[in-house]
């Protein structure tokens, strides 16, 4: 899984205010199947993160075993992939995230880092 990537010293900074959701939330998106990342500038030289899970993925249990399985794939993917200055969120789907696998998971984030990015894929 994660183990064999190279860590980058890039820190990642978890999201708490509610006026940086909504900032990610007026930026760029890009929609893959097992979840939504939004995009927006920040803190210039830290990617922060942000994770959210609303209650239509479930109970209180699914909803956190899909935010941990967000917070995998983001320190799998955003240290190396992720541009310094961004922040991003990462929105669980209902009935997806929870059971669709971690590798498939990791590649679906680094393609929409690099949509995010600009670069094409």
């Amino acid at each position: 899984m994660a183990t064999d990537r190279v860590a980058d010293p890039t820190p990642l900074i978890q999201l708490t205010k509610r006026a940086d959701f909504l900032r990610a939330a007026r930026g760029r998106r890009v929609a893959t199947p097992a979840f939504v990342v939004q995009c927006a500038s920040g803190v210039e030289g830290a990617v922060r993160v942000g994770y959210t899970c609303s209650k239509k993925v479930g109970n209180a249990v699914a909803r956190n075993r899909a935010k941990r399985r967000l917070r995998e794939v983001a320190r799998a993917v955003l240290p190396l992939e992720g541009q310094p200055g961004r922040d991003y969120v990462l929105i669980g789907r209902a009935g997806v995230t929870a059971s669709r696998p971690l590798p498939q998971m990791i590649s679906d984030l680094s393609g929409a880092i690099a949509k995010l990015n600009g670069q094409t894929t």
